[in-house]
């Protein structure tokens, strides 16, 4: 009974809110929050476990407090060899856009201003010219996100109450629930499905086409970013479809802007332009590396249509992704620049030697004794290149607690390192680790096995 009637003491003589939140040295609505949380916590406690819950309470609610000032969304160290992280944001921007981005946001724009005439203008005028120079279109409209992208492309070249062929094998689903039947069937268009999950010929194609007569409204294809199909498979490529004389909208994916070894699983949207497309559709925070937005590029006719349907307003890019999209396509005049200074492209990049030095580096600021240099498969992500494995090496840490516990201290760093587990080992990966990251990444690690 004794252990009792002290919890029930200890719950009378907790302090009210407005004299515990008067012990804080903060505005006086968060000193109040923090003040309540506190006491729920450490009242919570007490009926739980009893007279051994009783704590600092004016300390808790200092802690309490120091959290509810901190950002909701908070820079993170990616030290999980997950290059295109969805969860993190996706791809990390190059300084180029970094600056451009502030710059953008320190005061006002010509973001809708023509400056020779002092008219109005067009906010896609600042990246179109850029984006029919690097692919080859005609025309080219940036909107919010990929999905966006292809909802519209859809919605305005098919049109209400046409039909929209796509193959079987390209109803996919990636991310968030985003599924290809349900972007058709919200732009109003009929989706009409041809060929088998594993085979669609030519022929399923021209079926299709014959059938439908002026009903046709388009020809989707969808690249499957997510997954691949492997074994007894067939499909048709985009230049065969754009032979049939419809009207082509081909969502590319992941945006792929170069020709080199490392994307040639990926289809680039300059091939496609190339192939006669009437819009190509990617985004722009994966492969291509700049802001989060959706790109459009093909004909002339074909998006100016686009850019004149209702749904273009609603999901219209905004100044600073415009910003940074803008500065990210400038790096793409520059090949060897782009591949160096956009760190999507320089992680896929990244040697052996520099990784190995990057490793060594991180092992040494955390001890030896608590870190060792393993081998490890890090992965390109964000729904991009899934059978691509990036064999490198990577730091594995020798802490006596769980790999869990460990990998949670570590998110509780200042800034948080998000690391991955492997085979019950935590492991830091060099390959998305900046060389800025890693001293403080090695700081946190230390903190964690502490």
């Amino acid at each position: 009974m004794g252990s009792r009637d002290d919890a029930a003491h200890l719950l009378r003589e907790l302090p009210s809110v407005h004299e515990l939140a008067a012990a804080l040295d903060a505005p006086h609505a968060l000193a109040v929050t923090a003040a309540r949380l506190a006491i729920e916590e450490q009242r919570t406690a007490l009926l739980e476990r009893g007279p051994a819950a009783d704590g600092d309470l004016t300390r808790r609610a200092g802690e309490l407090l120091e959290r509810l000032e901190q950002p909701s969304l908070r820079r993170v160290i990616n030290a999980t060899g997950v290059i295109i992280h969805t969860n993190l944001g996706r791809a990390p921007l190059a300084e180029a856009a970094q600056e451009a981005l502030a710059a953008a946001a320190r005061g006002y724009s010509n973001l809708e201003l023509d400056l020779a005439s002092g008219e109005r203008g067009s906010r896609h005028s600042h990246v179109e010219a850029l984006l029919c120079e690097l692919t080859g279109a005609e025309a080219a409209l940036v909107v919010n996100n990929g999905a966006a992208a292809v909802l519209l492309a859809v919605a305005a070249i098919a049109g209400p109450r046409r039909d929209v062929v796509v193959s079987r094998g390209q109803l996919v689903e990636i991310g968030g629930g985003f599924r290809i039947p349900e972007v058709v069937a919200q732009s109003g268009a009929r989706l009409v499905e041809v060929g088998t999950t594993n085979r669609t010929r030519l022929r399923d194609y021209q079926r299709a086409v014959e059938r439908a007569g002026p009903e046709l409204g388009a020809i989707l294809r969808v690249h499957q970013s997510n997954f691949r199909a492997m074994g007894f498979v067939e499909e048709v490529g985009v230049e065969s479809l754009c032979g049939l004389g419809v009207p082509v909208i081909d969502d590319v994916g992941s945006g792929v802007m170069l020709d080199t070894p490392a994307l040639a699983d990926e289809p680039s949207i300059s091939a496609s332009v190339a192939a006669g497309s009437a819009l190509v559709c990617c985004s722009g925070d994966k492969l291509l590396g700049g802001p989060q937005a959706g790109i459009v590029v093909g004909r002339m006719e074909a998006v100016a249509v686009a850019r004149r349907h209702p749904l273009a307003r609603a999901v219209r890019i905004d100044k600073l992704s415009l910003a940074t999209l803008e500065a990210t396509l400038r790096l793409y005049r520059d090949p060897a620049r782009a591949r160096r200074e956009i760190p999507v492209l320089a992680m896929l990049d990244a040697d052996e030697t520099e990784l190995a030095a990057k490793a060594q580096r991180l092992r040494e600021l955390i001890g030896p004794e608590d870190a060792e240099v393993v081998r490890a498969v890090a992965k390109v992500g964000g729904g991009a290149l899934p059978l691509i494995e990036l064999d490198g090496p990577a730091v594995a840490l020798k802490g006596s607690a769980s790999a869990e516990g460990i990998a949670r201290a570590l998110r509780r760093a200042e800034p948080p390192v998000i690391a991955r587990i492997h085979d019950g080992r935590v492991l830091l990966d060099p390959r998305t680790l900046s060389d800025e990251e890693v001293e403080p990444a090695a700081a946190a690690a230390r903190a964690a096995l502490a």
